[in-house]
This record gives structure tokens, C-alpha cells and sequence, in this order.
């Protein structure tokens, strides 16, 4: 079972539908507390550490194998929280999106709605450019006048401000959609610049992680 870690119920049929298309028989485990990103906005990310472990420590208790975090506000809180001594796997979901990014080229522009997002992704995307050997500029773009819309509840009107903001980006080797929720504006696009997302490689990973968690169970 792989366990999902959200900030918002949003995100829930999204990755069910992506469980269904490309990894049919996984078993998820959904945990949403939309408290934790609104207080991470309010007194920064380090503030919720400690209710984040607690999410991550109900999740281990119900079995799961791994534990993915859907919010790029809080992944990297996630993931120091999971290396404290938890007992499975915890990965953000932005991190493979990450890599990429940094094989795309040396201009990457980070593209955000929630500007609590840009600091953890810049240093995310740096990380993996320290991993990879390679020398990268991370260029925040905040599409401020979408996030308004998502709380709103208006997902259309979200991502076509933030599939708007995108096409506007130049001198770009990558744009990246920062926040999960974005994920729907890669459609909309019609720059050239590629355009990534985190769902869909965010899930992949952690699906190999859990299956992985489960075939050594089976053999102990």
C-alpha cells in the first residue's frame, strides 16, 4: 500500500486516476489536512514538522510501503521527517520532475502559484543539479492571480491562468509547474519550451518504491 500525504482534497481523484491508468492494482491510502499548508503559508515550513511525522507515523501504522508527499511546500519537511528513523520510504512527488528539469538544460524557470512554493523547489531543482554535476539558474515566475482561483474552487480558471503565465516564459530551457495542482495547464500550453509536472513521475517513483517494500516483506 502506498500512502498519499495531501494538502488538499483536490488532489485525491487526480492520483486515483493516475493509480488506475498506468498502475492498475495499486492499493492507495489517502491522508489530506488542508491545516498543514495554511499554517506552513503562515509561520513557514519547519512549523509543521511535527504534525507532518505524525501523519507519517499514522500511515506506517496502517501498512503502508512508502509514503508519497503530494505538497511541494512541504516535501522536503516530509522527507527529513521520513529519514528521522521512519520505517519506510517517504518521497516528494516534485523530486523526479526535478531531475528532469535539470537534464532539460541550465535555465530551468520555476513557475508557482503559492509563493511558499519557490523556496523549496529552487532548492530541490539545486539539489538535483549538485547531484547530476551539472551547473543550473532556477527563475521564479509567480502566477499570482491563479491561486485565488483555486481556493475559489474555479480548477478551470486556475490552470488556464497558469497555462497562460507559462506561454508568456522565454530564454528557457525547462518550465516547471511547481505545485501538483498545475499539472492540468501542461495540456494547455502551446509554448515550446517543455513544460513539466509532477503527478505522473511523482507517482511512478513511489509506486516502485512500495511494490520494492512489499516483495522484501513477502520474502522475510
Amino acid at each position: 500500500m502506498l500512502a498519499l500525504l495531501h494538502t488538499s482534497p483536490v488532489h485525491v481523484p487526480v492520483f486515483d486516476a493516475l493509480r488506475d491508468e498506468t498502475h492498475p492494482g495499486l492499493r492507495l491510502r489517502h491522508f489530506v489536512d488542508e491545516r498543514l499548508l495554511r499554517r506552513a503559508r503562515r509561520e513557514g515550513p519547519a512549523a509543521v514538522t511535527d504534525a507532518v511525522a505524525a501523519v507519517l507515523g499514522r500511515a506506517v501504522a496502517e501498512g503502508a510501503r512508502a509514503v508519497l508527499c503530494t505538497c511541494s511546500t512541504l516535501g522536503g519537511v516530509a522527507e527529513e521527517a521520513g529519514a528521522s528513523g521512519l520505517a519506510v520510504p517517504v518521497l516528494r512527488v516534485d523530486r523526479p520532475m526535478a531531475a528532469a528539469a535539470v537534464a532539460a538544460g541550465s535555465r530551468v524557470v520555476l513557475l508557482a502559484a503559492l509563493a511558499s512554493t519557490l523556496a523549496p523547489t529552487t532548492a530541490l531543482i539545486e539539489e538535483e543539479a549538485r547531484r547530476a554535476g551539472r551547473t543550473v539558474t532556477v527563475r521564479p515566475v509567480l502566477a499570482d492571480a491563479a491561486w485565488s482561483r483555486f481556493e475559489a474552487g474555479d480548477n478551470e480558471g486556475y490552470v488556464r491562468e497558469v497555462a497562460a503565465v507559462a506561454d508568456r516564459v522565454t530564454h528557457a530551457d525547462a518550465i516547471v509547474l511547481a505545485q501538483a495542482s498545475m499539472a492540468p495547464a501542461q495540456d494547455l500550453t502551446t509554448t515550446s519550451i517543455p513544460v513539466l509536472s509532477s503527478p505522473a513521475q511523482g507517482l511512478a517513483a513511489a509506486a516502485a518504491v512500495a511494490a520494492a517494500g512489499a516483495a522484501r516483506n513477502r520474502s522475510a
